[in-house]
């Protein structure tokens, strides 16, 4: 292969000269350091590394001291995806920077693969779901993986089922090796690497239009498809589209004023986000003026959506843009600088007097106006300070509802669907018929400020197996948070046996849960720009839709509570969540308690009945009753009894138990993280036996494997003498 291309990088941005050196290191891994500073290193979980290969596939592979894979790039790729690399949730593509400092990102997002580009707010400009040329082998799948083979990339949903495939060259050479790179253009090309890395002249390109990427012109300019840049004709009288326009929020700037943009035009973004509101033309320009951060807005008629944006690049001259019409903001004429000497003289001393007047008569209307509002409203203010407006008016921030608003929507909050830790959660309907459900926050410490900092970063957290968040409302004393509503409400409500004995839910379906929990936990641990530990995982705060996908709610909540009135010490006093044994003597917060959270979870749902005893001592509610006891006396058979039904399963119960064990381990050190945990359920790493060092581990391990291998006593009559030969008694 005569291929000099870099399809992987560990220091992008950082070089190094032939003395520096990679270092393996008993407890970090490996790492590469410059001059002894680190400027990259491999998060192996803890673990030592004793060989590090590089495989034919192009893959780079950390191995440990049994030789087993502890990191590789195949899951850490930069700008480029190799032949045969799997590509899924979680991962992403950044592109090196562009001439104006812009990178672009591509990930799989809500059951899609979408193209961004990575301003401050992501805006997206190209996803596969709305592309035409891809070729439809199933419909209405959700995205979970993709794979280039051959001379196509394959998407696949999350049981390896090919729902869509795109055909990118009409070389069907089998020796073909393809790459694909996201560039920083802003596009995704394909490669051969047989022909040294050249894509050729006629190879297919991702989008298909030169002006449908951000940057195909500089910002503000219109681009034709004959790759013709110009300034749109509503700025180019006005500012050229350079001078002039607002770009921050700097108070010295001047007065602002929107200005017409020109017909015709539409903006790349406008067809992959939700409308910042939905208003009239009038109601988007005094949004936008209003807040400062937004530079340009979009209203179209037929729906009456209105979009805001804090950044913008280029702008397209097409079709699509008739039913559009775009504002940019720019300073107002005569509005920055001084005036040079007057030609008229004012009577100065009568025009301030006149002012003043006019001023005092203002505040004390304004006054009154307050005291008259607050009487009749007491818990609702009437005023709002310029720090209020601008948390209200950021770009990327969920809707803020008004409390009359929830009040309507929710009727009076007549319909309650059930009650955690954080609150009580009511069922509404927004006037357009979107269900919602509303959480009435209770016990919360923060002020407004931040409340709406909390809520900005919850917001803007987006995966497919985390309850979305659209809205809140900070208003007097009232803290709510709004959320989508799902059909088939909380997981307790489905997991565990009914009187008849069956269940609810069969174990492929149950597995899923848990498999999608971990997901979006592991997002959360790993993949958030803030790390979010979650702190109250039970079957209460995990939602299924009408699908039943897992999607983990109240995340990101603990934060918003008070210290004597979060989680962990609501908890203490016998609430429903599972503590980890550390949080029993110092309170120790981290993402190590979610993943002992989750495997009580875990061994709830392999056995269908609730670890929780409310009848236990507040020193011992850590322990999941039901399922120790049963692991203890060597009755895990019983569990299994129910829950196999076929036996290509029983090998993924029998994982799902062993990632179990590792979860509960009294020494949080050796927990694995939720990333190690969801790759050990879909079987892409092996499970090791659990340690039996310490005094749980000791306990429960060897009875688990008496009871599934029928050598231990067990509590019933069984006639099968391994885990093989078990059936599922619940509905298929």
């Amino acid at each position: 292969m005569d291929s000099s291309t870099v399809v992987w990088t560990a220091n992008r941005g950082s070089p190094v000269s032939n003395s520096d050196k990679i270092v393996f290191d008993a407890k970090s891994g490996a790492s590469l350091q410059k001059g002894g500073s680190v400027v990259w290193s491999a998060d192996t979980g803890g673990k030592s590394v004793s060989a590090m290969e590089l495989q034919d596939s192009g893959n780079l592979v950390l191995r440990g001291d049994d030789n087993g894979v502890v990191w590789q790039s195949f899951r850490h790729p930069t700008d480029t995806l190799l032949w045969n690399q799997e590509f899924s949730e979680g991962m992403k593509l950044v592109s090196n920077p562009s001439s104006n400092n812009l990178t672009y990102i591509l990930q799989i997002k809500s059951g899609d693969l979408v193209l961004s580009a990575g301003f401050q707010t992501p805006q997206p400009y190209w996803s596969m779901a709305k592309e035409s040329r891809k070729t439809v082998n199933i419909d209405g799948g959700v995205v979970t993986s993709a794979t280039i083979s051959e001379n196509s990339w394959k998407f696949f949903d999350r049981s390896k089922a090919l729902l869509w495939q795109f055909i990118f060259s009409s070389n069907i050479d089998a020796n073909a090796t393809w790459i694909a790179v996201l560039g920083s253009d802003g596009f995704i090309s394909f490669h051969n690497l047989q022909n040294g890395g050249s894509s050729g002249p006629s190879e297919t390109k991702i989008p298909s239009d030169s002006c449908s990427t951000p940057e195909p012109c500089d910002s503000y300019f219109e681009c034709y498809s004959n790759n013709k840049c110009q300034c749109p004709s509503g700025l180019s009288s006005r500012t050229n589209c350079k001078a002039g326009v607002v770009s921050s929020c700097d108070p010295s700037e001047g007065s602002t004023e929107l200005v017409n943009a020109g017909d015709g035009l539409y903006y790349f973004a406008l067809g992959y986000i939700p409308p910042s509101s939905k208003t009239d033309l009038n109601g988007c320009q005094t949004s936008c003026l209003g807040n400062c951060s937004c530079v340009a807005m979009f209203f179209q008629n037929s729906t009456r959506n209105c979009f805001l944006f804090d950044r913008l690049g280029s702008f397209q001259n097409s079709d699509k843009g008739s039913g559009f019409v775009s504002y940019i903001k720019v300073l107002r004429d005569g509005s920055s600088g001084r005036s040079g000497n007057n030609k008229k003289h004012f009577p100065y001393v009568v025009i301030i007097a006149i002012s003043t007047v006019l001023v005092i008569c203002g505040l004390l209307f304004m006054g009154y106006r307050y005291y008259r509002r607050k009487g009749r409203s007491p818990e609702s203010p009437t005023g709002t300070s310029d720090e209020e407006n601008f948390f209200e008016n950021m770009t990327g921030m969920p809707i803020r509802f008004s409390y009359r608003d929830l009040q309507t929507a929710t009727n009076n909050y007549s319909v309650k669907l059930g009650q955690g830790g954080f609150g009580s959660v009511y069922q509404g309907s927004l006037p357009d018929g979107t269900q919602l459900a509303v959480k009435k926050l209770e016990g919360i410490g923060q002020g407004k400020k931040e409340f709406r900092a909390e809520v900005s970063i919850i917001g803007s957290i987006h995966h497919l197996h985390l309850v979305r968040l659209r809205g809140f409302c900070a208003e007097g004393s009232h803290r709510l948070l709004v959320y989508d509503y799902m059909a088939n409400g909380s997981l307790d409500k489905w997991i565990f046996k009914k009187n008849n004995g069956e269940f609810l839910l069969d174990w492929e379906t149950r597995f899923n849960i848990a498999l999608g929990t971990a997901k979006g936990l592991a997002y959360l641990h790993e993949d958030c720009d803030v790390k979010i530990v979650h702190c109250d995982i039970k079957p209460e705060n995990v939602l299924l839709d009408t699908n039943y996908l897992a999607k983990v709610s109240d995340f990101g909540l603990a934060k918003l509570m008070t210290r004597e009135q979060s989680h962990v010490f609501t908890t203490l006093r016998g609430t429903r969540g599972y503590l980890a044994p550390e949080w029993i003597t110092n309170y120790a917060i981290s993402e190590k308690s979610d993943v002992y959270s989750y495997g009580m979870l875990l061994l709830e749902i392999i056995g269908g009945r609730k670890n929780y005893d409310p009848t236990e001592t507040s020193e011992k509610s850590h322990l999941p009753s039901y399922a120790f006891k049963m692991l203890e006396e060597g009755k895990m058979r019983d569990i299994l009894d129910t829950m196999l039904g076929k036996d290509e399963a029983d090998e993924r119960v029998h994982t799902a138990i062993m990632v179990a064990l590792w979860c509960i381990q009294e020494d949080m050190s050796v927990r694995p993280s939720m990333t190690k945990v969801v790759q050990m359920l879909e079987g892409l790493y092996p499970v090791p036996q659990p340690p039996t060092s310490n005094s749980m581990g000791s306990r429960l391990y060897p009875n688990f494997f008496r009871s599934v291998s029928g050598e231990g006593t067990s509590s019933g009559p069984s006639d099968c003498n391994s885990v093989s030969a078990v059936r599922l008694s619940g509905p298929r």
